[in-house]
């Protein structure tokens, strides 16, 4: 569980490695960043709802 926050660290790196290997200034690959967060940050908190809702008492 404490380890969902390196998700959204992975996939900016990648994405910051594609923009660097296509030349994309950063003004315009920002957006990305932005998306990349967003459902990030969604998917960890369905999956912890999920761990809590499912956790047997």
């Amino acid at each position: 569980m404490a380890r969902l926050f390196l998700i959204p660290l992975a996939l900016c790196i990648l994405w910051y490695l594609v923009m660097n290997h296509f030349q994309i200034p950063f003004e315009r690959g920002r957006k990305g960043f932005y998306w990349i967060i967003g459902l990030s940050a969604f998917l960890i908190g369905f999956l912890s709802l999920m761990l809590h809702l499912t956790a047997s008492s």
